[in-house]
């Protein structure tokens, strides 16, 4: 991955974006530190890859609840408990 600086990044933007089509790109420097630029492409790819690994978290805890004797109806019971 390559790392630029703010300052260059907004002098050549044309080959940082040419860049982040390839691969993601570190921008450091400026205010609010460093960032990354990447490609559309890429970023809906992480996207997914977060849902995915989001989803089969709480199918395991599901099961593990299960397992448990958690059913809808004592989740609702103690969900309704105020004390």
């Amino acid at each position: 991955m390559r790392t630029i600086e703010t300052e260059q990044a907004s002098r050549d933007w044309r080959r940082l974006a040419a860049d982040a089509s390839r691969e993601p790109v570190v921008v450091t420097g400026g205010a609010e530190g460093a960032m990354v630029v990447m490609s559309e492409a890429e970023f809906q790819r992480l996207k997914g890859k977060a849902w995915d690994r989001l989803t089969a978290a709480m199918d395991r805890m599901a099961a593990e609840a299960a397992a448990s004797g958690l059913t809808e109806e004592k989740l609702e019971e103690l969900l309704a408990d105020e004390s």
